[in-house]
């Protein structure tokens, strides 16, 4: 009977753990800190579980080595994740942008089936457990959490990283891995809001828009989705996006441009204000971009634009409209920061992936030690992407842990 420890209740332990125990002739014992598995999961998505992403690839992905995702994501892509989880029972569905979410709509649902597949291959489960020490002895590992002593053939630390510190965010996992003898690089929050100067988002608090955000001042790119005001800044996914360059970025000048409408040119947008001035001359020109924008988002355009906000529309000038135009394809906002660990849904940064096989996981230091999910250095974007990486890395390093007798022999 070959034993196998993994230290982390998460996604990608849970996955670990079940998929080490499918295999014949396995002992698998879970360890997690917390006073229940999952805890994390049931926040993600909304309390929906944005599980996987059907266009999850290492092109989404971010790290040191981006490309070390490459052949675990090949070995088990989205369709093989999802016919995972239909075995264990849960059914799904796939919205805009290849985003799947259990048919239920409830990260409950997602928790569930993994505690029932945990109990149906007798994986032997420890909460309220914090690992407090691992160390290699011979060819097995000893792990201690208070006064529970135990001892296994194989390792796998799945114990994620430090975002969502409120819901158990914790660095056990480098402290573990740096005793054993592996290193990472810096960490940084990621997939978290952006807070900026707070004069215009905190008018928006609570408002949704479509936009276009481009980062400046570092290197960040540019995105396109749902943002999300807030008190200090802006939130959703094309905030998320971008949050994890102005985290990297530390000090410096930044400034997120939002385009709210990014499939419109300058001019097209001009044209359309122009007809409504000469088809509503005596509109107060507030509400100029009234039917185009929520109508507060539209007002505080009118207002970045330097517009009185009562003036009526036949007396604006065509200087007025192209300001207007200019403020709706090109609001900036400078940015502070990020929301920091607790508000992120994932940790930038991680153990080094070069310490690794890419294919199994395992240790290119200590034998019989594995590594999965959020502790290494990947993390990607939003949109599912993080959480297909941790079934599929847990799933991998799993099945690889179980079968490390099979390669020996």
């Amino acid at each position: 009977m070959r034993t196998i420890i993994v230290v982390g209740g998460g996604a990608s332990g849970m996955a670990a753990a079940i998929a080490a125990a499918e295999q014949s002739n396995t002992e698998v014992i879970l360890l997690e800190r917390q006073q229940r598995l999952g805890r994390k999961l049931l926040s993600t998505g909304n309390g929906r579980c944005n599980l996987t992403n059907r266009n999850a690839g290492p092109d989404c992905y971010h790290g040191e080595d981006p490309k070390f995702t490459g052949p675990v994501l090949a070995a088990l892509p989205p369709e093989k994740i999802l016919e995972w989880f239909a075995r264990q029972g849960l059914l799904t569905q796939t919205e805009y942008g290849g985003r799947v979410y259990p048919y239920s709509n409830t990260a409950n649902s997602v928790v569930d089936i993994l505690r029932l597949a945990l109990e149906r291959t007798g994986v032997q489960i420890h909460t309220a457990c914090p690992v407090e020490e691992a160390r290699k002895e011979g060819k097995r590992f000893a792990v201690r959490s208070g006064t529970l002593r135990l001892e296994a053939d194989a390792l796998i630390v799945a114990c994620g990283g430090l975002a969502g510190g409120k819901l158990g965010g914790v660095p056990d996992g480098y402290r573990i891995l740096s005793s054993l003898g592996h290193s990472r690089t810096p960490l940084a929050p990621a997939l978290t809001q952006i807070t900026t100067d707070p004069t215009y988002p905190r008018a928006l608090k609570g408002i949704r828009a479509e936009a276009s955000l481009q980062l400046t001042g570092c290197a960040g790119g540019k995105t396109k989705g749902e943002i999300l005001f807030t008190e200090k800044g802006i939130s959703g996914p094309a905030a998320f996006d971008l949050s994890r360059a102005v985290a990297v970025a530390g000090e410096g000048e930044k400034q997120i441009h939002a385009d709210f409408f990014p499939d419109w040119s300058r001019e097209d947008l001009f044209c359309w204000i122009a007809r409504r001035q000469k088809t509503a001359p005596r509109l107060p020109a507030q509400d100029l971009l009234l039917g185009l924008l929520h109508n507060k988002l539209g007002r505080m355009l009118v207002r970045y634009a330097g517009l009185p906000a009562q003036k009526p529309a036949e007396a604006l000038a065509e200087n007025d409209l192209r300001c207007l135009c200019d403020a709706a394809k090109d609001f900036a906002l400078p940015v502070r920061g990020t929301g920091g660990y607790d508000g992120a849904q994932v940790t930038a940064g991680g153990v080094r992936t070069g310490e690794f096989d890419p294919a199994t996981l395992e240790s290119r230091r200590v034998s019989g030690l594995y590594a999965c999910g959020e502790v290494l250095d990947v993390d990607g974007d939003c949109g599912g992407y993080n959480l297909q990486w941790a079934w599929a890395s847990g799933i991998a390093a799993g099945r690889a842990a179980a079968e490390e007798r099979k390669r020996q022999a």
